[in-house]
């Protein structure tokens, strides 16, 4: 049953990766012809997100004393990779500007939109785990 539990989680996480490139895909086009613009604004609203979850992630492990279950161990990896990816990204956009409609640009939203959907879709694989209590 244990196996089973594992597979939820996986399919899941691999649900929440399909929809984050998605998501990547399309703002990055979106971006490229003009039809969306990102602002600083915006920037440093996801880089305040990120942030406060790498901060709430750390501070959650550091108080934990017992092993996380092994089928979490993908999903916060994931978890923690767009963390990562969103901080990173935005401080990019934030410190270089670019033009609208400009291919590097649009990668880069799209990167960054990219992480921040799978910060928002890991959290809840993680939570629609607990709440099954899945381990």
């Amino acid at each position: 049953m244990d196996r089973q539990n594992c597979n939820n989680r996986n399919e899941c996480l691999i649900i929440a990766i399909a929809s984050s490139v998605v998501i990547g895909i399309v703002s990055a086009v979106l971006t490229i012809t003009g039809i969306i613009t990102v602002t600083p604004a915006f920037l440093w609203v996801v880089f305040g997100i990120a942030v406060v979850y790498l901060l709430t992630a750390y501070i959650i492990s550091s108080l934990r004393r017992y092993d996380t279950p092994r089928c979490s161990k993908s999903i916060i990896s994931a978890f923690i990779a767009g963390i990562m990816g969103a901080i990173l990204i935005s401080v990019i956009l934030l410190g270089i500007t670019f033009p609208a409609t400009s291919a590097l640009g649009a990668v880069l939203v799209g990167l960054l939109l990219l992480s921040l959907s799978l910060i928002i879709t890991t959290i809840s694989c993680l939570v629609l785990g607990n709440l099954t209590n899945d381990n």
